[in-house]
């Protein structure tokens, strides 16, 4: 079982009842975005729906996946994240777009 740091935006702590700057989310065999994401939707119910779609479990609108610094928000959800991540080193951290110009 992995432990993985989780970065989240502040309007999602709120709502999850999060204090400080991020989680850990215990996750067992394959370290994706995808594990990562049901084990944080599984810890935290409030947070179904806000990140994924209910459903289809696509990544919302304006919401971007990072690790290692890398934006890795178009890779496949079941695509494993980096040793970095998955030791607990470096956190994934789930980030609210902005659109614009």
């Amino acid at each position: 079982m992995a432990m993985i740091r989780v970065k989240l935006p502040q309007h999602l702590r709120t709502l999850a009842g999060i204090e400080g700057s991020e989680v850990e989310v215990a996750v067992e065999g394959a370290v994706s975005a995808a594990t990562v994401l049901d084990a944080l939707e599984a810890e935290y119910p409030m947070l179904k729906g806000t990140i994924r779609d209910h459903g289809s479990k696509q990544r919302r609108a304006y919401i971007r996946y990072f690790a290692c610094q890398e934006d890795i928000s178009h890779d496949a959800p079941e695509e494993a994240l980096p040793a970095a991540v998955a030791k607990g080193r470096e956190p994934f951290m789930v980030v609210g777009a902005i659109s614009g110009g």
